[in-house]
């Protein structure tokens, strides 16, 4: 085994994995360890990973092997990696693919070549209730009803099933990717994406058709998507965030593949209908009239021969969507996403229930290539004032983020932010949590503001003129996290946010990261509170972009006005 004392990599027994930040080695570290190691914490100096079973899970089902990480750990550590380690990995990893579904004569069966593991899993209450009859020494007839909520058991219990039963073929639709767009420029699949697309389908083979693709905002998601479409040529139904997605997704379908309009339905709020391409929301799938009644739009997942379910920004699935997943594991699934971080903490039924992650590539290396802007973030800190100070310190605990993030110097320093990127080229987000907070900000600034009650043709009119440059700076509550196609935006300015989300403070980033030619890096500013508990919420928030290899230049409001003095000082302004 490799080890030298000048790594950066502390393995532990209790499979805690610490990287110096400040080691010379320590992005290739950080590199090696992301396909199969999860970030816990980022402070400084030192970065905490822990290899949860579900990381090493999902590597194994990207095609890592256990001695891949064995050795991954051995070129970065500094010591000898513990021998109880090395057995746990390999362990867990085997775990996966022991126990696998398959069809054989038409019949849904689970099986496991290990007689004793059988026997012990059957035996486990949480799956013994959906075997069926006993075939024979290694396998069990499995009920089709039951195929999603059994792999959702036996990852209960630590024994994640392959499934290999194959789907059902869906209603076939022919359609291809155009190599002009209708709106007359080339159109071409990144590399990145194709292999995405390869991962996921496998030739056809029972081993593709489920599964995640992991890529950053900004890298073109969306494509993977109709490439996906365009390989299988099924009729498919993509559901997504909101009204403004599903507009977007019909744009880029209508744009760059062959399909003619009538083929490709929405099915929202405002329209119910249904074509061989549908796009709907989340949230009128998990609509219902009564809190305990039924949902009537479930009908959806089976109105038509679907070949293909697209589940985009799946990390934010709704939990009803599992259950109806659950009961179509016989339909082809991919799920999008830039983060399988789940705030509700459901990744296991991500994987039991879309499929395991089937690729991914880091943020920092479609950057370094070209493929979405560079980056530089920004955590500005600053004061209470003295009048703000009293009433947080009296506050209840639970109104004390709010109280913070809602602090009004930011204002002061929006302000001052909007002075530094007031060029022609500029084009400025204002994002926050709280609407009392964003309507200040955009009355004192005469901005537009975009929230929840923004009506669907106004958003829209809005997000046609920031891309044609008719106005310059928007203000968004957090319906703008999500699946907004703003192109030329580069400086990001976060008032507020969701506690410590890290998917949210991902999807913020993403906003600004389509590439633009020729221009200097977009910049993402979070503005925190400092000495109270926005303070900690900011470092959690973090950890997926220290996971993806950006850092966060922290500054005081007082270096943000020094900034402001000396650019206004330039020769020339």
């Amino acid at each position: 085994m490799q080890y030298n004392p000048a790594n950066p990599l502390i393995v532990q027994g209790d499979r805690t994995v610490l990287l110096e930040v400040d080691n010379p080695l320590h992005a290739e570290a950080r590199d090696a360890l992301a396909p199969f190691a999860e970030l816990e914490k980022s402070p400084e100096h030192i970065h905490t990973y822990r290899l949860t079973s579900l990381s090493l899970w999902n590597a194994a089902a990207a095609g890592m092997s256990s001695n891949e990480m064995i050795d991954a750990l051995a070129t970065y550590s500094k010591f000898p990696l513990p021998p109880n380690l090395l057995t746990d990995i390999r362990e867990l990893v085997s775990r996966y693919g022991r126990v696998s579904l398959r069809r054989i004569e038409g019949e849904l069966r689970l099986i496991c070549e290990e007689k004793a593991l059988l026997e012990e899993l059957a035996r486990q209450k949480n799956v013994r209730n959906y075997l069926g009859q006993r075939v024979d020494a290694t396998s069990f007839a499995i009920d089709d009803a039951f195929r999603g909520v059994l792999k959702q058991a036996l990852i209960s219990v630590g024994y994640p099933a392959e499934d290999l039963a194959g789907y059902t073929e869906g209603a076939s639709l022919e359609v291809g990717l155009r190599e002009t767009t209708r709106a007359g420029l080339p159109f071409r699949v990144r590399d990145y994406q194709r292999m995405a697309v390869e991962a996921f389908h496998a030739g056809g083979d029972v081993r593709g058709g489920s599964g995640v693709i992991v890529l950053p905002c900004g890298a073109g998601k969306t494509i993977v998507g109709l490439s996906a479409l365009a390989a299988l040529k099924k009729n498919t139904l993509v559901l997504t965030t909101s009204t403004t997605a599903v507009e977007q997704w019909k744009r880029e379908i209508l744009d760059k593949t062959d399909l003619a309009d009538d083929m490709v339905a929405t099915y929202t709020g405002d329209s119910k209908a249904i074509a061989p391409v549908t796009l709907a929301t989340y949230q009128i799938v998990t609509y219902r009239p009564k809190r305990d009644g039924d949902f009537p739009h479930f009908s959806l997942f089976n109105d038509r021969d679907w070949g293909l379910i697209i589940y985009d920004e799946v990390h934010l699935l709704p939990a009803p969507v599992f259950r109806v997943t659950a009961d179509i594991q016989a339909r082809r699934r991919l799920g999008l996403t830039a983060t399988l971080v789940r705030e509700d903490n459901r990744e296991e039924d991500v994987f039991s229930l879309i499929g395991p992650k089937k690729f991914d590539v880091p943020w920092r290396i479609l950057e370094s290539k070209g493929w979405i802007a560079e980056a530089q973030c920004h955590e500005i800190r600053l004061g209470l004032p003295h009048d703000a100070r009293m009433e947080y310190a009296v506050a209840e605990w639970r109104d004390k983020f709010r109280l913070a993030s809602e602090n009004p110097v930011k204002d002061d320093l929006v302000e001052q932010l909007m002075e530094m990127h007031d060029g022609p080229d500029d084009r400025v987000l204002i994002i926050g949590q709280y609407i009392k907070q964003l309507r200040r900000i955009a009355e004192r600034f005469d901005l537009p503001l975009i929230m929840g009650q923004t009506s669907n043709p106004e958003r829209e009119e809005l997000y046609g003129k920031f891309r044609r440059g008719e106005i310059r700076r928007l203000v968004l509550s957090k319906v703008g996290n999500f699946a907004i196609d703003l192109p030329d935006a580069n400086v990001m300015i976060q008032v507020s946010g969701t506690f410590g989300s890290r998917q949210e403070e991902a999807q913020r980033l993403g906003r600004i990261l389509r590439p633009k030619e020729g221009e200097a890096p977009a910049a993402f500013y979070t503005l925190v509170t400092r000495d109270t508990r926005e303070m900690e919420f900011a470092h959690h928030r973090q950890l997926f972009l220290t996971e993806q290899g950006y850092s966060y230049e922290i500054l005081d409001e007082a270096d943000v006005a020094d900034r402001v003095g000396s650019r206004v000082q330039e020769p020339g302004r």
